[in-house]
């Protein structure tokens, strides 16, 4: 397939509006494009940014198709949107992450069975849909469980842990009560959890990030470090399964694929076809970051160089820590940034409202400083 070219000062349209939205159209903005969101918040993180945006619901397909009409090209900064809206916008519209990896992407159920036929490593899982799907499930897998619905859910939402019966009496009146597929999981004892950000252009070419490691505190990521502190080998895995997955999937732009490293190996946990929360590093540590790279990968260009430039700490800046993150932000020293999103109104206290980046050859004691402003783990 040949790469389409959409140079600057042509227009980017954005489905989302929300913070990863505001970084691609920063980075659009900075190398000269227009840009058009569609968001129904009004003034909503990329809206504030962005040339103009369209307030409308995401299942609005007029409201669509009025943006593909005003802009030369489509880009999708989160997975909750309709597929086939999605796929009717890419039949006539130039939307070059196409529709078929977020088909997969935003049901755990179609996640896991491609990449089990696929011959990728994923743990144990069962489908459930009904209670004597969950019983036998539990009975096939064993204590400890983990059930998670299959669309909608994220950081955390949407997920029960199961390690005795009484976790699965509650399982049981959950998908009573919800009318969801669910996927169960086998629990499984992992060393660290880490992530990959491949880049990818129609004609094929590739370029990854370096490796990132992920520290989650009640299911929200709260901290990355790069590089991650894990063996080479275990780098050199993760990078090529990334990129044989990016390959498989016939990528156009962004895929994060997160992994959990264990005493056998490695995981495949998630796959997101868009910018990613542990890739805001590459915003300040590294040559060219996740949301330039988007735009270069859908517009034709040639890819950036993913250097690193500085071993780097991200934190997640959630509603419940931004006052005390401003009230010490006078005493950061020189080596901190700070982003914020322009989220505005009542926060709520698990909202990632911003981040952190800290340039550091020494994360392990940016990480005891870090705790004592963000006391999580």
């Amino acid at each position: 397939m040949q790469d389409k070219i959409i140079l600057p000062g042509s227009t980017i349209g954005i489905l989302g509006g929300g913070q990863l939205g505001r970084m691609i159209a920063i980075e659009g903005k900075k190398m000269g494009y227009h840009i058009i969101c569609l968001d129904p918040t009004p003034g909503c993180p990329c809206g504030q940014v962005a040339d103009d945006q369209i307030v409308a619901h995401f299942n609005d397909l007029a409201a669509m198709v009025r943006l593909a009409d005003r802009v030369d090209v489509l880009v999708y900064e989160f997975e909750n949107i309709d597929v086939r809206t999605v796929k009717e916008l890419s039949s006539q519209y130039y939307l070059p992450q196409q529709s078929h990896i977020l088909a997969i992407s935003q049901n755990r159920i179609e996640e896991k069975l491609y990449l089990q036929k696929a011959g990728y490593p994923v743990t144990s899982f069962r489908i459930i849909r009904n209670p004597d799907d969950l019983e036998h499930g539990l009975a096939e897998l064993g204590y400890p469980c983990l059930l998670k619905v299959a669309s909608g859910g994220y950081d955390g939402k949407g997920q029960l842990a199961l390690e005795n019966t009484g976790d699965a009496r509650n399982a049981l009146e959950l998908i009573q009560s919800v009318n969801q597929e669910w996927v169960l999981e086998k629990k499984i004892v992992f060393n660290h959890e880490v992530s990959v950000i491949v880049a990818r252009k129609a004609a094929g070419e590739m370029s990854v990030y370096p490796v990132a490691e992920n520290i989650h505190h009640e299911n929200i990521l709260h901290m990355t470090v790069v590089p991650a502190r894990v063996s080479s080998q275990v780098q050199m895995d993760a990078i090529t399964l990334a990129k044989e997955l990016a390959q498989d999937l016939q990528l156009v732009g962004l895929l994060a694929v997160e992994f959990f490293v264990t005493p056998d190996g490695l995981l495949i946990n998630e796959l997101a076809p868009r910018p990613h929360n542990s890739g805001h590093f590459t915003w300040d540590a590294c040559w060219t970051s996740q949301y330039e790279q988007l735009i270069r990968a859908v517009c034709g260009l040639s890819l950036g160089s993913t250097q690193l430039l500085t071993p780097v700490i991200m934190v997640n800046i959630l509603g419940a820590d931004l006052p005390r993150v401003l009230k010490e932000l006078p005493n950061f020293k020189g080596n901190y940034k700070i982003h914020l999103y322009g989220k505005n109104g009542n926060l709520d206290t698990k909202r990632k409202v911003g981040h952190l980046t800290i340039m550091t050859d020494r994360p392990d004691n940016e990480y005891d400083r870090i705790k004592t402003i963000l006391p999580k783990v």
